[in-house]
């Protein structure tokens, strides 16, 4: 629950000084994309603001205290505020918050601007006391914010200190509107106003201008004066003597003499017990001041002018001043030790009362009360789990003593997590072994369950599928049918071990259990992740239309679910990239893997390495090998950077791999495959994917024997365990082999048995990758006619996606292509007769792929008139009048050479 104060603007504003000057110079803020207000405290910044936002709609307050540094307590509280001020426009920012289904601040952001953009009215955001922030994540993210926020949107900042936002380039660019304390400071006017309202004796003008520079216009100092004149009857001038050039130190010996020791002993309690709770409704001070009507007390407070207000429309909750309330806690330090840790309590179980459990802990950690502090844990800290108070609940178990996590062994689990959550997955194990040792009270069958369960994560999580299994086995025996979220997890890492195995039925079949579970239960992340591995299963199956259309239902749950910037979404995104890729839609599939780096913007760079693959698969496919080698040098540049999973290593080998061989590069090829480690099995799609690579190095380095042996041992694995992809796969590089070893029958009959199976698969770019050997051989089956209708339909498909993409731009018309064209029997007599420079075939060729006059001119690296002279010429020779009848005259001469167009 969020605590109502914090997003409430103070209301009360009876006897303040309205401050024209500086309101009209807010009067245009909605111009600016930032108003920063900065000075120590006491200057007046909050009230100022609260004066200019008085009547405004469109306007949300967010009011920090120390607890904000942590980031997801952070968003809660400013997606609230924008709440606020939009009247609930921002729902899908909102849920994700709510259920922290984000993987960033600036993620979470990034979604809110999505939301805003439909806003179409001037919107501002107030956050106070920005300098409570020193957690570096958090101002990053703001400085994202005020980067992308939309043109309609202000956001004004109240902090004593310079914040961390950047600020420089919106100072340059005049999108800054700054309020220091040079502005806040009172001038004589002012001054003489606040004494007016203030005092029932009126000073002179001299007089009140006189105690204005005194205190250099500070309002704390003139509210202070006003206070000791009204309680003392002294003169005023005394006190501003005592307040000129003071400083924080002899602040609180002011704050003793002319306020504490000025109110009775009764009112001197009050104010230091109430002073423990940042946020205070009658309920609270009645419960840890021992008053009858704490409403009542504190209205009497408010009226005596000592430094309370008021936070929200009802009037119900109220505040100290940042300056007085500080002051006060110190004293009651003092003042109040040995009454401190019941305060506490009792504030802690009001907290509770009222369903504020993260306040509830606050206080429970002050009072020292370990049994308080593991009740309130034992009933809500799962709850804080699940919305990442990750940071809280550490420090309040170890403030717990271990003999109290071991009679409660659900607070066990509760750290065990807590650390899995962090990958500090040695210490998990490590924690529960000790605790499982040391324990005096027996573990029911339930709990033991839960433990196993979250060991099963664990160490599928770090790789050893073997003792996952085992462990996930035990959880499921032992584990009631009301542990809903261990069943899940269990039943999860289950389905991902028999995935490892290469039993895809039965990891299916698991796999559908868990999305059952998790949908039932609203554990959305597990749900996610096992349709992400049913793709992967069906994909691995060659059903690929099935994966895509499970694929359909998890990005349908993300857009349900707010889970956009889930990490897992990334996945997701790059498991479609390889779908897409896979049938040749080339410019989805690299839409949906940048899609995926967006997703992981915020995360280090190592984890794009997936994405990076599929960017340098696609340049490939389109045969761009400049800008497959630029990406090449991004992807190497991450492996050398790091440690990754298997199957991240044989997804980045594979696109080198083919790099080296459509370059020739057997050099670097028989490096790699001199330190590459082979795998032990074949047994599942992961492994098989990197015995495939080291076959194509041995097929590139003429090593016909050893590949042949390994795509065979390939391929009957593969046969057994029904991988049907890998299969496809399998059979086009024995084509490979058999083509380059003269072997033509053999690759003829691997090829169309490839055909055949790409019917099921729908694979075109797995033919296309292998460039223009794969492209002769098709031309032969399609002149052949022999093929089925499906199988010509797909290698014609196939032909025409080769000769665009990988062919150089005008190597159809190079220089053995020409040769051969003029001696062909069929070729025009008035080419003959007339022939093309060789510079005008090139031309010509550059006109057939779609280029401008100003492109060829740029891939020619010569002048544009000199390139309409060649065009000129070869109009001619060609006895064509337009661009358009010198493309289907080179499309017919290429199908004349047999070339699919």
């Amino acid at each position: 629950m969020l605590i109502p104060s914090k997003l409430s603007r103070p209301v009360r504003l009876d006897h303040t000084v309205v401050r024209d000057r500086l309101l009209a110079k807010l009067s245009g803020a909605n111009n600016f994309r930032l108003v920063l207000i900065t000075s120590p405290a006491g200057y007046g910044k909050t009230t100022l603001i609260s004066q200019w936002a008085a009547g405004k709609n469109d306007l949300g307050w967010f009011s920090l205290d120390e607890g904000d540094n942590q980031q997801e307590r952070f968003a809660s509280y400013l997606i609230a505020a924008v709440q606020q001020a939009t009247g609930g426009h921002c729902d899908a920012s909102e849920a994700m918050v709510q259920k922290r289904q984000y993987a960033s601040l600036t993620s979470l952001f990034a979604q809110l601007f999505i939301e805003l953009a439909e806003w179409d009215r001037p919107l501002w955001l107030v956050i106070d006391d920005y300098h409570l922030i020193t957690n570096p994540v958090i101002h990053e993210a703001m400085h994202f914010f005020l980067r992308h926020q939309p043109e309609n949107l202000t956001l004004l900042v109240m902090s004593r200190n310079l914040p961390q936002l950047g600020i420089a380039n919106l100072r340059v660019r005049d999108q800054l509107l700054e309020i220091g304390s040079q502005h806040l400071a009172f001038n004589h006017q002012e001054a003489r106003q606040f004494f007016e309202r203030r005092l029932t004796s009126p000073l002179e003008a001299s007089e009140s201008g006189r105690l204005c520079d005194e205190v250099a216009g500070w309002a704390t100092a003139l509210q202070l004066i006003a206070l000791s004149a009204r309680q003392n009857n002294n003169a005023p001038h005394q006190s501003a003597r005592r307040l000129s050039g003071i400083n924080a130190t002899h602040l609180s010996d002011y704050l003793v003499d002319e306020v504490l020791d000025n109110v009775d002993l009764s009112t001197r309690h009050f104010l230091l017990k109430s002073a423990l709770l940042r946020s205070m409704n009658d309920a609270l001070i009645v419960r840890v001041t021992g008053e009858e009507n704490g409403q009542m007390r504190l209205e009497e407070i408010e009226r005596q002018g000592l430094f309370l207000q008021r936070m929200d429309d009802s009037g119900e909750w109220f505040s100290y001043h940042p300056l007085f309330g500080s002051f006060l806690r110190q004293r009651c330090q003092w003042e109040l030790a040995t009454e401190l840790p019941e305060l506490h309590r009792a504030a802690a179980e009001s907290w509770m009362v009222q369903g504020f459990p993260t306040e509830a802990i606050h206080h429970a950690l002050a009072s020292g009360d370990a049994p308080m502090l593991r009740d309130i844990l034992l009933n809500h800290a799962w709850g804080l789990f699940n919305h990442s108070e990750l940071t809280l609940l550490e420090e309040s178990l170890a403030s717990l003593p271990w003999e109290s996590l071991l009679e409660n062994p659900r607070l066990v689990l509760l750290q065990a997590w807590l650390m899995q959550s962090q990958h500090r997955y040695s210490e998990v194990n490590t924690l529960l072994a000790r605790a499982e040792q040391e324990m005096q009270i027996t573990i029911d069958a339930a709990l033991s369950g839960d433990f196993n369960a979250l060991r099963a994560q664990v160490a599928i999580n770090d790789g050893d599928p073997d003792e996952a299994e085992r462990l996930a086995k035990i959880a499921l025996d032992m584990l009631p049918v009301a542990s809903f979220y261990s069943r899940i997890v269990a039943t999860s890492v289950h389905g991902e071990v028999l995935h490892c195995k290469g039993l895809l039925m039965e990891s299916l079949s698991l796999m559908q259990q868990t999305e059952q579970m998790a949908r039932r239960h609203d554990v959305w992340h597990y749900a996610l992740w096992s349709m992400i591995q049913q793709s992967e299963i069906l994909f691995a199956q060659g059903f690929l239309q099935a994966a895509w259309e499970t694929q359909e239902k998890a990005f349908q749950l993300i857009h349900d679910q707010h889970l956009e910037q889930l990490p897992m979404h990334e996945f997701l995104l790059r498991i479609r990239a390889q779908l897409l890729w896979a049938w040749g839609r080339l410019d989805e599939a690299e839409s949906a893997a940048r899609s995926g780096m967006t997703v992981l913007s915020t995360y280090q760079p190592q984890q794009q390495l997936q994405c990076l693959a599929l960017l340098v698969q696609c340049s490939l496919a389109r045969g761009d090998l400049d800008n497959a080698r630029s990406q090449l040098n991004r992807l190497e540049n991450l492996l050398g950077n790091g440690p990754y999973h298997s199957d991240w290593v044989s997804n980045a080998d594979k696109v080198r791999v083919i790099y080296w061989q459509m370059t020739g590069d057997k050099k670097s090829a028989a490096n790699w495959l001199r330190q590459t480690p082979k795998p032990e099995f074949a047994n599942n799609h992961f492994l098989q994917s990197q015995w495939r690579n080291i076959a194509r190095v041995q097929i590139l380095l003429g090593e016909t024997g050893p590949a042949e042996m390994v795509l065979e041992e390939l391929n009957e694995n593969a046969r057994n365990l029904r991988l049907m992809s890998d299969i496809n796969r399998n059979l086009l590089l024995l084509n490979q082999l058999y083509w380059q070893a003269g072997r033509k029958n053999e690759a003829q009959n691997a090829l169309i048995e490839a055909l055949t199976l790409a019917n099921r698969t729908g694979f075109i770019n797995h033919f296309v990758i292998e460039g223009e050997a794969m492209a002769q051989q098709l031309r032969q089956l399609i002149q052949l006619n022999t093929l089925p209708e499906l199988e010509q339909h797909r290698a014609q498909r196939i032909l025409r996606d080769i000769n665009q993409h990988h062919r150089h731009k005008f190597a159809h018309f190079d220089e053995n292509f020409v040769e051969r064209l003029l001696n062909h029997p069929q070729v025009p007599e008035l080419i003959r007769t007339s022939p093309l420079t060789q510079r005008e075939w090139q031309v010509l060729g550059l006109i057939y792929s779609g280029y401008s006059n100003e492109q060829i001119a740029g891939e020619l690296d010569v002048a544009a008139t000199t390139i309409k002279t060649h065009i000129r010429n070869l109009y001619q020779k060609l006895g064509v009048a337009h661009r358009q009848d010198a493309v289907q005259h080179a499309q017919k001469l290429l199908k004349m050479m047999g070339y699919g167009v």
